[in-house]
């Protein structure tokens, strides 16, 4: 093993008494934010209406408030913080896993055609109009052969800049799945159909239900539960692949793996939520200048950093305007400035 690979190591592993109190950073910034999300609106409920409401439904007793504070609280904003947390979480753990796997500061779900192609999978449901489980099914089909697509392209034009020809891979494979998109919304009933998907590209959370959460949350643990069980592996897997397989690790296998765990995070969410773009990049930078690159830290604190990100993203979406404003817009304000510092600094290196 190389002094090179053999430092990366000793980082990832190394003490993590100054770590974790970090962790409690991410951790209240999302408790806060749940319960202001939960307060904040149209219509605004104090956090003590909150608890009771939440106390209530979940004791099965009276919670003494109005039919309407009942209804805000439980049938509307409870399910959209859920899928924040879930759809934000996800996302950012996909992002950090692509970004350790790929070595590239730059890759993304977005980056890498993944969004792209969960995308044309739920449009082309929409379009035949399946049912929600057959949606979610094509997205997952969509995003898994995208992100396969591209990583086939980058191997083949693989040169002196293989970041590079992954990134650019990336955005064509992307721009090809966007054609089929709008090719989808020509063909669609201008009257049913395309509102649909217009709406759903746009990103949001406010038609999201109970049963929406419960069809992706089977899922999205699926693909957490590999990351979870491998996480040390994924520590292994930054380095080039003959360190790699000399300390042990069967790369190919591994890789597959952790894409497929990804991309299925991936494609839960976006099935669900419509493009909530630049999460995946955004969130674990974050993480990673919190806790370091070891996986086992730096996992927990993406998903907290992108369910508090999302959560707070979306109260700003529904409280800033009359109407509300498309989740993705606000994440691509935000995210897009973001990517540009790091094509400016990528230069410098990065761990």
């Amino acid at each position: 093993m190389t002094r090179q690979s053999a430092t990366q190591a000793r980082a990832a592993s190394g003490p993590q008494r100054r770590v974790w109190p970090v962790m409690a950073l991410p951790a209240l910034a999302l408790v806060v934010l749940v319960l202001v999300s939960l307060a904040i609106g149209k219509y605004d409920v104090s956090p003590g209406e909150v608890a009771a409401v939440i106390l209530a439904k979940l004791t099965g007793t009276q919670s003494g408030l109005s039919t309407t504070v009942e209804t805000v609280v439980w049938q509307v904003r409870v399910p959209r913080v859920l899928a924040g947390l879930l759809i934000g979480a996800g996302l950012s753990a996909a992002g950090a896993v692509y970004q350790g796997l790929f070595r590239n500061p730059l890759v993304s779900p977005d980056i890498l055609g993944v969004s792209a192609g969960a995308s044309l999978g739920a449009v082309a449901g929409i379009f035949l109009s399946l049912p929600v489980m057959a949606i979610q099914g094509l997205s997952f089909l969509g995003g898994l052969g995208a992100v396969a697509l591209v990583y086939s392209i980058g191997l083949a034009v693989r040169g002196r800049d293989p970041a590079l020809a992954l990134v650019l891979a990336g955005v064509a494979v992307g721009a090809l799945l966007g054609a089929c998109i709008s090719l989808l919304k020509v063909l669609a009933d201008p009257y049913n159909q395309l509102p649909a998907i217009t709406f759903w590209l746009l990103g949001s959370l406010a038609s999201i239900t109970q049963g929406d959460l419960a069809s992706i949350l089977p899922a999205m643990a699926l693909g957490l539960l590999p990351m979870v069980l491998l996480r040390w592996r994924m520590n292994l897997m930054s380095l080039d692949d003959e360190e790699a397989r000399a300390l042990g690790v069967e790369t190919q296998r591994y890789r597959w793996i952790f894409i497929a765990a990804a991309t299925l995070l991936t494609a839960s969410a976006v099935s669900v939520s419509g493009v909530v773009g630049w999460i995946g990049l955004l969130v674990p930078h974050i993480a990673r200048m919190l806790v370091g690159p070891d996986f086992s830290r730096l996992l927990p604190a993406s998903l907290m950093l992108g369910a508090a990100y999302l959560i707070g993203v979306d109260t700003l979406a529904r409280s800033i305007a009359a109407i509300e404003v498309p989740l993705g817009i606000l994440t691509a304000a935000i995210g897009a400035p973001f990517f540009l510092y790091i094509l400016m600094t990528a230069r410098r290196g990065w761990q």
